[in-house]
C-alpha cells in the first residue's frame, strides 16, 4: 500500500513506543475501557470508525461500512495517521481504541488489496496490542453498529492473525470488569520509556 501521507516525523516516530492499542471484536467492551483510562488520567484516541459515521451520517455521505466499507476504511486509515500525529506530542501511554492495522485490515478485507504491507515498517505502536475478545453477554447493535455478533468475530480473527504478522505481540483482555481490565492493562505495560 503506497502511504498518501508520507513517512511520519521524528517526533511521532519517536512517541510510538508509547502507542497502545486496544483492538478485537465489536462490542468487546474496549470504548468502556477506553473511558475508564481517560478517567484515570491517561490521554485516549477514540476509535476511527465511529467518528466517521457520525460526521458522514451529519453529511449525508456514503463512506460508511454499511454502504462502501473501502471508501470507510480509507478515511479510517487517514484518520488513524492524523491521530498519531496529534497523539505525539502528549506524555506517557496514550491509548487508541483501534489504529492504523484495524484500518488497514478493513480495507483489505473489502478489497483484496494487500494494505498491510508497509505498516510493518512505518506507523508503529507499542509491541504489546490488548485484544477484546468476542463476548457475547456484552455485544449489542446500535444505529452505528449494525452487524450481528458473528460478523463481530470474523472481525476479530482477522485482526488476530494481522496484528502478529506485522510483529505486534497480542495480549487478550480477559472478560472481566472494566477496572479490573485497566488494571490487566497498566501492570502488562509498567511504566513508559
Amino acid at each position: 500500500m503506497t502511504d498518501p501521507l508520507g513517512d511520519e516525523g521524528s517526533e511521532v516516530a519517536a512517541a510510538a513506543d508509547r502507542f497502545v492499542v486496544l483492538t478485537g471484536a465489536s462490542g468487546g467492551g474496549k470504548s468502556t475501557l477506553l473511558a475508564e483510562l481517560a478517567r484515570r488520567g491517561f490521554p485516549t484516541v477514540a476509535e476511527p470508525g465511529r467518528r466517521i459515521v457520525e460526521r458522514e451520517r451529519a453529511a449525508g455521505g456514503s463512506a460508511l461500512p454499511w454502504i462502501d466499507l473501502a471508501a470507510f476504511a480509507r478515511r479510517a486509515i487517514g484518520m488513524a495517521i492524523e491521530d498519531r500525529r496529534a497523539a505525539a506530542g502528549k506524555p506517557g501511554w496514550i491509548f487508541f481504541d483501534r489504529g492504523l492495522v484495524d484500518a488497514a485490515a478493513a480495507l483489505q478485507h473489502a478489497t483484496g488489496e494487500p494494505a498491510l504491507g508497509a505498516l510493518y515498517r512505518r506507523h508503529r505502536y507499542h509491541r504489546r496490542v490488548f485484544v477484546a475478545p468476542p463476548w457475547p453477554e456484552i455485544y449489542g447493535t446500535d444505529a452505528d453498529r449494525r452487524h450481528g455478533f458473528d460478523a463481530a468475530v470474523a472481525e476479530s480473527e482477522r485482526l488476530a492473525a494481522c496484528y502478529p504478522a506485522l510483529g505486534y505481540e497480542t495480549v487478550p483482555l480477559p472478560k472481566s470488569s472494566v477496572a479490573a481490565r485497566a488494571d490487566f492493562i497498566l501492570k502488562r505495560l509498567g511504566q513508559p520509556d
